[in-house]
């Protein structure tokens, strides 16, 4: 049952790294070449792909690695990436005005999709803190 966590718990790592460098890359390549059609301002888009970029670092970093805890490294992420959601979520409120209906889909569907991730990895690191004890 453990090997079976520990290949569960990189998987999900490397799905959260995925999922990070895809947002890093549309958030300082894409979106940053299309401000006028998403609106939102381009030193925000950069620091958000910054951030995006950490994280995907600290999830592939744990992905490959034989994680010590893998439970508390999952909650780590999972925490991380709910902190991302609400920064984008304040930028979101902060930039309403100048944010058009493609940067709000965007900024939403991006949301949503860590919120869904991030409560995934909550549930595993929980089932991986009951199946060792």
């Amino acid at each position: 049952m453990q090997s079976y966590s520990k290949l569960k718990t990189q998987i999900i790592f490397l799905i959260d790294g995925i999922g990070a460098l895809v947002s890093a890359i549309l958030l300082g390549l894409v979106l940053t070449r299309f401000t006028t059609f998403f609106g939102m301002p381009t030193n925000v888009l950069y620091v958000l792909s910054a951030i995006a970029l950490l994280l995907s670092v600290y999830s592939f970093t744990n992905a490959v690695n034989k994680t010590v805890n893998p439970a508390f490294r999952l909650r780590i992420i999972a925490i991380a990436n709910l902190l991302y959601c609400f920064l984008t979520f304040v930028l979101v409120f902060l930039f309403f005005q100048e944010i058009t209906v493609y940067g709000l889909l965007y900024f939403i569907g991006e949301m949503i999709l860590i919120l869904l991730l991030a409560y995934f990895e909550l549930k595993a690191a929980t089932t991986i803190i009951r199946t060792t004890k």
